[in-house]
């Protein structure tokens, strides 16, 4: 933040899109495979460059581009997303004198290994769906904010769910129910408690196992037991019963958020003048549609925790 003649300036800069892969390959020929795509932004005293265009003090955002590859080229183990974030975000605050602190934000393209007739294959993956992200905040001191998130998880179940006790009023037209689908592509985001770079822990792949739990507490408590399933009043209980089990799992997350757009299956009933039933709605047609859709969010912390 600088000052000059009564108006005050905030600014960063850095580099986006920077897109990155990194093979690891172990030596029974085993290959491992990431490719992220790489934000980062600075904050730094480069104020000479706004108020005279100066740019001694300006970091290249081309120079941030190549230090990415650089630094995945000296990751000779495979690591999480976490963790080349933080590798970056302390360069950046440790090598260059006016940087002051780094955000790195990062979304790791989810690719999975392929099975081949049941086995593994050693170097073959297949495109998934949901994506892996996080972002870090790290300044001079070593003072550390680190988030990990999911985005674009669909789910969808064909039953157990319903809606009723709404407000009605004369612009009410939605019925009450109890059966109905229920389909969302929901989209998490949760902040570990690690306050400092000397509290990570040192476990490889540490972020990547919690990541993978956390998908999978997540899904456990939309669905419920694979036979009986698990009744959802509504979209927003089921979001507070899934952020909770998160907390409860994880006492190294301090606060969860969760968006869930609310994706209709709308019922098919088609009559003509000649036939009222060509089709008759059973629990069993249904007209799929996202616009519009319901949207609901929510945020569920620890008292102790600062978001």
């Amino acid at each position: 933040m600088g000052e000059l003649r009564g108006l005050k300036l905030d600014q960063q800069h850095g580099k986006s899109r920077v897109r990155v892969a990194r093979v690891w390959k172990d030596g029974d020929g085993k290959h491992h495979f990431s490719e992220w795509s790489v934000n980062i932004s600075l904050l730094s005293n480069c104020l000479p460059a706004y108020f005279s265009g100066d740019n001694y003090d300006i970091v290249a955002t081309d120079t941030m581009k190549n230090t990415v590859y650089a630094k995945a080229k000296e990751c000779s183990e495979q690591l999480s997303a976490e963790d080349f974030a933080v590798i970056l975000a302390k360069h950046f605050t440790s090598f260059y004198q006016q940087v002051t602190g780094a955000i790195v934000n990062i979304v790791e393209k989810p690719w999975e290994r392929v099975s081949i007739n049941g086995q593994q294959h050693d170097h073959g993956f297949k495109l998934g769906s949901e994506r892996h992200t996080t972002e870090v905040m790290v300044d001079k001191s070593g003072t550390l904010r680190m988030t990990s998130g999911i985005e674009g998880l669909s789910i969808l179940k064909t039953t157990k769910s319903g809606f009723e006790g709404f407000i009605r009023d004369q612009y009410t037209m939605l019925p009450e129910t109890r059966e109905r689908m229920m389909a969302t592509e929901v989209t998490a985001s949760w902040r570990y408690s690690f306050e400092s770079l000397s509290s990570l822990p040192l476990k490889p792949l540490y972020f990547t196992e919690r990541y993978t739990d956390v998908k999978e507490v997540l899904l456990n408590t939309f669905f419920g037991p694979s036979k009986e399933g698990v009744y959802s009043p509504s979209v927003q209980a089921t979001l507070h019963e899934m952020a909770k089990a998160v907390l409860e799992r994880f006492p190294v997350i301090s606060f969860i958020q969760l968006r869930m757009p609310n994706l209709h299956f709308l019922p098919v009933n088609l009559p003509s003048k000649d036939n009222p039933v060509i089709v008759k709605f059973d629990d069993d047609v249904y007209l799929p549609t996202d616009e519009p859709h319901g949207t609901i969010q929510a945020t569920l912390s620890h008292i102790r925790s600062n978001m």
